[in-house]
């Protein structure tokens, strides 16, 4: 039977999320034995905590410092630290890999594509290795050592034409969009999660994520959440403050605020966003890669707030760009904004429309479909 080992790096929820998908289906349609490692982690846990901790904090605390870093992280003196550092932990990885013995790898995240791509340079391993893109912008990061990798997986068109020109050969990109849970595509009965929800299934639903851990821009998140409750009116809100405590005390005391118990309800970290995007008509979100995939293959329009400086404001631009989504901006007005959003005739049917079009239903079973043509 052939193995495939699947490796990730915690640096936001988006890598794991992809890998578990891919893990999935391919376990429910091939027979292939199939195993997920968080690299960093095996490599030497401390070093995990200390710098996917070092992670949140900056993307929380200090979003523009972090936005410098992955600026300069594709070039000049940061990139060749990171990838050397990179090529010393590969050093321990290989004792995983040969002990694994994996036809392929599968990486999620830059950190398991530059170390495995640097062991089958120095002939160490020789395993196939694959990597999965996980925005809709390309980090040189993911490409350090592409002569050694098999198959890329981008979300766009952009991106193929955009690692073309870094240098990877055009034969071994796959526009297969990002992996998602195929529950997804399950056939909801739309009454019974309104019901489940105790929501109105005569009211339209905006779903509200309210910026989960990172908590990022507490009171520009809660300036809009208000602002979408007086003027969306007509709406009933969903909003969920994932697991952050604070976000969620600040949502509920809005709502008891504004007297809005009625149409507004507060979730803490929920399972059910398959369910909840199946009924919403617009969703408000931070743009990772991951909740903004989900949102297009729901025919979702999206209003972006609190982008991360860095991936998610490329993420942005790129959604916008295709008129699927509407940055605010921190220096906008957000009733101006929902206000011009709202007043254009069709705007959100149109943004809906582009959102289907440009959508990748099926990523995960394409994606599995070339790594077992791999093997």
């Amino acid at each position: 039977m052939k193995k495939i080992l699947i490796l990730y790096a915690a640096y936001g929820g988006g890598h794991y999320s992809a890998a578990k998908s891919i893990k999935k289906y391919l376990d429910d349609n091939y027979e292939v034995e199939t195993e997920i490692i968080d690299c960093i982690e095996y490599i030497n846990k401390v070093l995990n905590r200390v710098t996917t901790g070092a992670y949140k904090e900056m993307a929380k605390k200090a979003p523009n410092l972090w936005g410098k870093v992955y600026s300069n992280s594709q070039k000049g003196l940061l990139g060749h630290v990171s990838s050397r550092t990179n090529k010393m932990m590969a050093i321990k990885l290989k004792n995983l890999i040969k002990e694994k013995n994996p036809d392929l790898v599968v990486s999620t995240h830059p950190f398991s594509s530059q170390m495995v791509s640097y062991l089958r340079r120095k002939q160490k391993i020789f395993c196939k290795l694959a990597t999965v893109l996980t925005d809709f912008a390309p980090h040189e990061q993911w490409l350090i050592g592409h002569e050694y990798t098999d198959a890329f997986f981008v979300s766009n068109e952009n991106m193929k034409n955009e690692i073309i020109k870094f240098g990877v050969t055009p034969q071994k990109i796959f526009v297969t969009g990002i992996p998602l849970s195929d529950r997804f595509f399950e056939n909801f009965d739309k009454d019974k999660i309104y019901e489940s929800f105790n929501l109105d299934k005569d009211k339209p639903v905006v779903l509200f994520f309210g910026g989960g851990e990172f908590g990022l821009g507490k009171d520009r998140t809660l300036e809009v959440l208000e602002s979408i409750v007086n003027n969306l009116s007509t709406y009933q809100i969903v909003a969920i403050s994932g697991k952050n405590k604070k976000m969620n005390d600040s949502f509920h005391e809005l709502v008891d605020k504004l007297d809005v118990n009625d149409r507004v309800k507060i979730l803490e970290y929920t399972n059910s966003v398959p369910e909840l995007m199946h009924i919403a008509s617009l969703v408000v979100t931070k743009p990772g890669g991951l909740t903004t995939s989900e949102s297009l293959v729901s025919g979702l329009p999206i209003l972006i707030i609190n982008p991360i400086p860095g991936q998610e404001e490329e993420n942005a631009e790129f959604l916008e760009s295709h008129n699927v989504a509407v940055w605010l901006k921190k220096d906008e007005n957000p009733n101006k904004v929902i206000h011009q959003m709202l007043k254009e005739p069709n705007k959100l049917e149109e943004m809906k429309n582009n959102a289907i079009k440009i959508a990748k239903k099926y990523a995960t079973q394409d994606i599995c479909t070339e790594l077992m043509n791999l093997i």
